[in-house]
C-alpha cells in the first residue's frame, strides 16, 4: 500500500466522523427523537429557568399549569426545594384583571347615557 491509500483512508474516516458529529448536533439542536404530542394542543408543562449550581447539579424551575416547582437535579438524588409557587407574572396579571373589573363595575350607568 502506498501513502496515498493511507491518506485517503484517514480523510474518509475524518469525513464520516464529522458527518456523525453534525447529525448529532442537529438532532440535539432541533429536538429530534422527542415526541411531545401534537403541537396544536396547549402544553401544560414547561421549563421556566435553569441555573447550574456546580458541575453535576442544576436548579430547575418547572412550570405546570399555573404553578411552578423548584427542583435540584443531578448528583446522587433529585430534590424538590419548593412546590406550588405562584408565578409573579400570573399573580400580577390576575391582579390587574381584578382591578379592571372593579373599575368597570363601579362606573355609573348615567355616564354612558350622557354621551
Amino acid at each position: 500500500m502506498e501513502i496515498a491509500d493511507y491518506l485517503r483512508f484517514v480523510f474518509a474516516l475524518a469525513f464520516v466522523i464529522a458527518m456523525i458529529g453534525i447529525l448529532a448536533f442537529m438532532a440535539k439542536r432541533y429536538g429530534l427523537g422527542y415526541r411531545n404530542g401534537p403541537r396544536s394542543t396547549k402544553r401544560r408543562l414547561s421549563i421556566s429557568e435553569i441555573m447550574p449550581i456546580d458541575n453535576k447539579r442544576r436548579l430547575v424551575l418547572v412550570k405546570r399549569d399555573d404553578k411552578e416547582h423548584l427542583i435540584v437535579i443531578g448528583g446522587t438524588t433529585d430534590l424538590v426545594v419548593e412546590q406550588n409557587i405562584i408565578p409573579p407574572e400570573a399573580s400580577f396579571s390576575s391582579h390587574l384583571l381584578e382591578n379592571a373589573r372593579e373599575q368597570d363595575d363601579s362606573k355609573e350607568p348615567t355616564e354612558a347615557a350622557q354621551v
